[in-house]
């Protein structure tokens, strides 16, 4: 198995990148779906999760937080998938963390090569 490279991990996932690869992709694990994304891709997601939040919850649902009643949508115009608020969250932290942390390192590496 090849090694990778972590870059963020909270309680729902963890984002990371293969060790030899060549892609600029980042990979984006949580519950059991896969994502393979851009900066840009990951910027457009965590966009689309500050649309979910406005989303109404059901008034009368015994599972509260834990109801998985909101539809997210994600980079891709053809997969949405349903979260609860708790996910929700989670997800968001898992992103902004992984922007950072990319962003960091951009940084840190540009700074190196003077």
């Amino acid at each position: 198995m090849e090694e990778i490279l972590k870059i963020y991990e909270n309680k729902i996932g963890i984002s990371f990148r293969w060790v030899n690869s060549k892609s600029f992709l980042t990979q984006v694990i949580f519950r059991d779906t896969g994502f393979h994304l851009t900066e840009d891709e990951i910027e457009i997601f965590l966009e689309k999760i500050i649309d979910s939040k406005i989303q109404k919850r059901c008034s009368e649902c015994q599972l509260g937080e834990n109801c998985r009643s909101i539809l997210l949508q994600t980079p891709s115009n053809k997969v949405s998938l349903a979260v609860s608020s708790i996910e929700l969250g989670q997800i968001e932290d898992l992103l902004r963390g992984t922007l950072f942390q990319l962003r960091l390192n951009n940084y840190l590496t540009e700074i190196c090569k003077n």
